[in-house]
This record gives structure tokens, C-alpha cells and sequence, in this order.
């Protein structure tokens, strides 16, 4: 038998089990049809107006599909295969310069992301013709066209903003990326600030410490790349600046605050 149960998490806000949510709508439909019967022997237009309510609500509830939420050991687990497959891409090649997650206009496909590995500093930043997504290499100029291992966040978060990166600005940032991570039970502690060329972000408890902590062993991927919080920041920093992003440093403290900061490059 199931059981309706209700609690708060200290702060006002209800939580209802995943059982009680299930049976909720049901509940509702009962009262509203309960309501409108008894109003229809009564002749109560009060009554008749409530069940109307707890009908057109219940029945909402079970038309609206619930969101189906995977364990994050799940989640961490399949992300690192795809970060051991970039580790061992970067080990065949001899550099040390950071990846240059690259704004659209350098993008054969604007609504994606790629991160540029150059084999060489100070090395101009391949075209748009040139950043073939099914192609691994940039031959002129040369170097590594890697899958950033945000990017599959960062599409995640513009499909829960409803609005594409491109058409939104840094300020805006600044205040939708704080609200959109609560809602995502990222974290509820998320800032951004930026002065002239260099973007910081404070994350403080967020979900994706456990993944950043795993490639930080990956020497190559975590110096390149970054990790997968700061690949997806950076990709959605570059397409809203409209310039490439560096990520220059990201650290964790042992009261679990990161700080991850981002350099814009000019073109």
C-alpha cells in the first residue's frame, strides 16, 4: 500500500515521495469527481467550481511526463569512458597549450562546439571550412580538433534556457546560469564574474565534483580540456562572447568551493 508522504527540507520547501507523486493526480481526479457528484445532488455551484479545479489539475498532472533521473554514479561512470578516450588522443601528440574552445563563426557547425589543440603557440585559429567535424586534425593550421567534454552539458543547458547561447550576452549569464544550475540541482551556489579578457566562475557543492576529481587524473585532459563543468562553461562562454575560450585554471577547495577561471582570446 502506498503511502502520501509530505516533508520540508528545513527551508520551506515541499518535498512529496516519488511513491506519493504517482498517486497525487489520482487523488485528485477522485475529489473532483467526487465534488462535482455531490454538487450535482446539492445544487452547490462552490462545490461544483472546486471539482472542476481538482478534475482539470489531476488530469494535467497525469498528462505531464515525469522526468526520469539516473543515479549520478551511472552518470559519472559513462562519462569517464569518453574522457579516457580523449586522454588518449591528446598522448600522441607533444604539446602543452591549453585547448582553444572555439567560438561559432570558426565552426562548420555553428550550433556545436570544438576545442582547438594547436601543435605550435601563437598559431591562428582554423576556419570555418576548416573544422570539419567528422575530421580529427586541422592541417592548416595544424593541430587536434577534439569533441569537448562539455559539450553534451552545454546542450543540455541551452535546451532547459529554451534559448540558443548565441543570442544571449555575458551579463545575461551572469543571472540565468545561477537560476537554470538550482533548478538542475547542480548547485544552489553559482557565480560569475568577469574583468576585461578573464571570466570567473564559483561553484560551490555542485553534483559534478565526484567527475572533475577523476579527470583531474587524466593529466592531459584536465590541462588541455578541462573538466567536464568547465568544458561546458567555456563552450557556452564562447558562443555567447563570440570568441574563443581558454580555460586557464580550475581548483577545488577542501570546503568543496571550484573556481574555475577562463581567459577570451581575441581572434
Amino acid at each position: 500500500m502506498q503511502t502520501l508522504t509530505i516533508t520540508t527540507d528545513g527551508g520551506g520547501t515541499i518535498i512529496i515521495d516519488a511513491h506519493a507523486r504517482d498517486i497525487i493526480p489520482y487523488v485528485l481526479l477522485l475529489l473532483g469527481l467526487a465534488s462535482l457528484l455531490t454538487s450535482a445532488f446539492s445544487s452547490s455551484y462552490v462545490l461544483a467550481f472546486i471539482g472542476l479545479g481538482l478534475t482539470f489539475w489531476g488530469a494535467l498532472f497525469l498528462y505531464i511526463k515525469s522526468t526520469k533521473y539516473v543515479k549520478l554514479e551511472l552518470l559519472n561512470a559513462a562519462s569517464s569512458s569518453s574522457l579516457d578516450n580523449i586522454e588518449r588522443i591528446l598522448a600522441t601528440i607533444e604539446t602543452d597549450l591549453k585547448g582553444i574552445h572555439l567560438p561559432p563563426k570558426n565552426l562548420s557547425d555553428y550550433t556545436s562546439s570544438l576545442v582547438f589543440i594547436p601543435t605550435r603557440p601563437n598559431q591562428p585559429l582554423p576556419s570555418s571550412v576548416e573544422t570539419n567535424p567528422k575530421e580529427l586534425q586541422s592541417r592548416n593550421p595544424a593541430g587536434l580538433l577534439i569533441t569537448p567534454p562539455g559539450l553534451a552539458l552545454s546542450k543540455l543547458f541551452e535546451k532547459e534556457l529554451k534559448r540558443p547561447f548565441t543570442e544571449t550576452t555575458l551579463d545575461e549569464l551572469r543571472t540565468q546560469l545561477p537560476k537554470l544550475f538550482e533548478e538542475l540541482q547542480i548547485t544552489k551556489n553559482l557565480s560569475i564574474t568577469s574583468q576585461a579578457n578573464t571570466i570567473a566562475v564559483e561553484i560551490r557543492n555542485h553534483v559534478f565534483k565526484d567527475l572533475s576529481e577523476e579527470a583531474k587524473k587524466l593529466e592531459k585532459t584536465y590541462l588541455l580540456v578541462g573538466s567536464p563543468i568547465a568544458s561546458a562553461l567555456a563552450c557556452i562562454f564562447a558562443k555567447a562572447t563570440g570568441k574563443p575560450i581558454t580555460i586557464e585554471n580550475e581548483e577545488t577547495t577542501p570546503e568543496d568551493t571550484t573556481t574555475i577561471l577562463f581567459n577570451i582570446l581575441e581572434n
